[in-house]
């Protein structure tokens, strides 16, 4: 686990003191990847690395287009040098290729791509399933929360109300690959 170690502790150093509440949810976020992990395999800890890292797009020396999923995967990138691999799933990371479009910086994350679908799907789940303050919670639930949180005139309103569909389909595949994993670890 020397990758999400890693990345748990720049996390931490990003994240904790500054944005409490975003550095509470990533750590669920973290938790929920460990649980996915036998339906993973080899790309379980490539997962907990990005899920504790997912949101540093949010700190303050990240912050750059102003859409957080390419700012993170930027700053992992350029400025520690982070495993491509993890870069592209953070900035793929829930609904962002349709914010993205929304903001017109589909040309900038199409630089971390092309996105592995199984981890994106994996991702999303763990962020869908944890609410902003670290709580366990459902994901139609979770987005619900973040459509009332945003409103209609925003960016985000706009992407996750695009992308719920897919969203769902992909907390749907996640749980299919575990409920399999976990079938064909008992025969």
């Amino acid at each position: 686990m020397q990758l999400a170690k890693w990345a748990h502790d720049l996390a931490e150093s990003l994240l904790a003191e500054s944005l409490p509440t975003r550095w509470a949810h990533s750590q669920r976020v973290y938790y929920q990847a460990l649980t996915l992990a036998p339906s993973l395999g080899e790309d379980a800890e490539l997962l907990a690395a990005a899920a504790i890292a997912h949101d540093v797009g949010y700190a303050r020396t990240a912050v750059d287009t102003g859409q957080h999923m390419i700012d993170g995967a930027r700053y992992l990138r350029d400025v520690v040098g982070a495993d491509p691999r993890l870069c592209s799933v953070v900035a793929f990371h829930t609904s962002s290729p349709w914010e993205a479009s929304e903001l017109g910086l589909s040309e900038m994350l199409a630089e971390f791509g092309p996105a592995e679908p199984a981890l994106v799907d994996a991702i999303t789940y763990c962020d869908l399933t944890s609410s902003p303050v670290g709580a366990l919670v459902d994901p139609s639930d979770r987005l619900t929360e973040v459509l009332d949180r945003y409103g209609p005139d925003h960016v985000v309103f706009r992407a996750v109300s695009a992308a719920q569909p897919e969203l769902l389909a992909r907390v749907a595949r996640v749980r299919q690959r575990s409920f399999e994993a976990e079938q064909s670890k008992l025969s």
